[in-house]
């Protein structure tokens, strides 16, 4: 702490010692609140009517005035009021005194509580006239300076209770988040889907490609992860126990970089759907998308890192491999590794790992960002999707593709489905080439569970299956995704 910081937290502390020799609690367990002042604006001209007493609360963010009246601004979070303290109108035979030390011991920053009837100001500001007050809670350290805040983006998420203080339009984010699961939510009851509550430590990692968090449990003396999807495996498990429609809203956990668009804990909802294809789910997730947008948004509309797009627009098909041919000139089906790893370099791409899988997966990435969208992606090739049912040809043979579809909006991915890959044997055969690229190095190769392909080997119908998350949220709302959460991970200050 600052020398001066010091200073100002001594000159506090000394107003609390004023207000234990005065006998007062600076810290009381609970103070007078009638409503919250929101509910005081509301019902302002009922109780300015009445002049019937009312107390209310909230944090001082501003003092101002001089001689014997103050005008004093309260913020509870909800809203903002003002409270105005007169020398003549607080109750006792000292009012004098009572106002003295008022101006004594309160500081921006206090909460507090006050009680007085409503009027409007001459400047025709709703108001409140104190005829009594209760400190609620004695601030010891002051608020960043009003007009600036928390300049610095490091300060800003790890004291994020000061942020929210300050910024109240930091604080409106998260109303609005939870209004986009809600309605998520919503959503998906209405259309059949049950919710359910699947395991989020395992003992193999399933339903993405992702390096996991390690634990041990200690019970069992057995190393396990943490959850690198929304319990795929186990959704899938449940389409075979016959659960025809089921979805999960939880968190999952990444080992992975931070980038405006990725953390390592977040919320995902994963959905499956027995006897859908992706088609089905192409559908589902086009209402889906363009609900959450009408009701938490207000607008279909959104310009956003420099694209414009429309929800409520004709969603187009783009093709995994055309498109990269068209925006590389790669065939990435027929190119060799080494000519994937040059187009790259020339293209001033870095990329992680040297195996086809992870070449592929990068040069699609480079060419997603010139997308707007709104659109699918369809047509992966299988190498990217070891968990998605085979695109079939004319001639009845698979195709090299995969029924798997991703929205792209603004340049990003914003969810993931396909049509579920059932057939036992090609599962095995999938997981296989995965866990050679574990072995090869590839942390973010799927690992194989063969208690899930014993689920496949009794049979799991036709499903349809699919996840979003908090990266939808963050492009809509135009912000990066640690702002859209409450208290990102942050490295402890040494």
């Amino acid at each position: 702490m600052s020398s001066s910081l010091d200073e100002l937290k001594n000159i506090r502390l000394a107003k609390l010692d004023l207000l234990k020799k005065a006998g007062i609690d600076a810290y009381p367990a609970k103070v007078p609140r009638d409503f919250c002042l929101a509910d005081a604006k509301a019902g302002f001209a009922e109780y300015e009517k009445s002049q019937k007493p009312v107390s209310v609360a909230g944090r001082i963010m501003a003092i101002r005035g001089q001689g014997a009246i103050l005008f004093v601004v309260l913020d509870d979070g909800k809203s903002t009021f003002q409270a105005v303290v007169k020398k003549d109108a607080l109750n006792g035979s000292t009012p004098q005194t009572q106002f003295d030390f008022f101006t004594s011991v309160a500081d921006i920053g206090d909460i507090i509580s006050v009680t007085g009837t409503f009027f409007t100001t001459q400047r025709g500001e709703q108001s409140i006239l104190v005829t009594s007050w209760t400190m609620a809670s004695k601030s010891l350290l002051p608020l960043p300076e009003k007009w600036h805040g928390i300049t610095d983006p490091d300060e800003k998420l790890r004291k994020r209770y000061l942020d929210f203080i300050m910024d109240s339009e930091a604080r409106q984010i998260f109303y609005k988040k939870a209004k986009f699961w809600d309605v998520t939510r919503t959503f998906m009851k209405e259309h059949g889907f049950l919710e359910v509550e699947t395991p989020t430590l395992e003992t193999t990692t399933g339903g993405a490609e992702a390096t996991p968090f390690k634990t041990h449990h200690n019970d069992f003396d057995l190393d396990v992860f943490m959850r690198i999807s929304v319990g795929e495996l186990w959704q899938k498990r449940l389409m075979a126990g016959g659960f025809p429609k089921t979805f999960e809203i939880g968190r999952v956990y990444r080992n992975e970089g931070s980038s405006p668009e990725h953390v390592q804990e977040f919320t995902n909802l994963e959905f499956y759907w027995s006897y859908a294809d992706y088609e089905d789910g192409m559908k589902l997730v086009i209402d889906l998308y363009r609900r959450i947008a009408t009701e938490v948004f207000g607008t279909t509309a959104f310009t956003v890192r420099g694209h414009s797009f429309d929800l409520a627009a004709e969603w187009s098909r783009i093709n995994y491999i055309d498109e990269i041919k068209k925006q590389t000139g790669i065939d990435i089906m027929s190119a060799s590794d080494q000519e994937l790893k040059d187009k790259l370099i020339s293209l001033n791409v870095k990329y992680d790992g040297t195996n086809r899988e992870r070449l592929i997966d990068t040069l699609w990435k480079y060419c997603r960002k010139n997308i707007s969208g709104p659109a699918f992606l369809v047509n992966h090739p299988t190498i990217v999707a070891p968990l998605a049912k085979s695109v079939i040809d004319a001639q009845g043979s698979p195709a090299g593709v995969v029924q798997m579809f991703q929205p792209i909006i603004a340049g990003s991915e914003i969810g993931r489905g396909y049509t579920e890959l059932n057939d036992p044997i090609d599962q095995q055969s999938r997981f296989d080439t995965q866990k050679k690229l574990l072995e090869g190095g590839d942390t973010e190769a799927m690992m194989s569970d063969d208690e899930f392909v014993e689920m496949l080997e009794h049979g799991m119908p036709p499903t349809c299956g699919f996840g979003f998350g908090e990266r939808l949220f963050g492009v809509l709302a135009d912000k990066p995704l640690r702002e859209t959460q409450l208290f990102p991970l942050m490295k402890p200050k040494k």
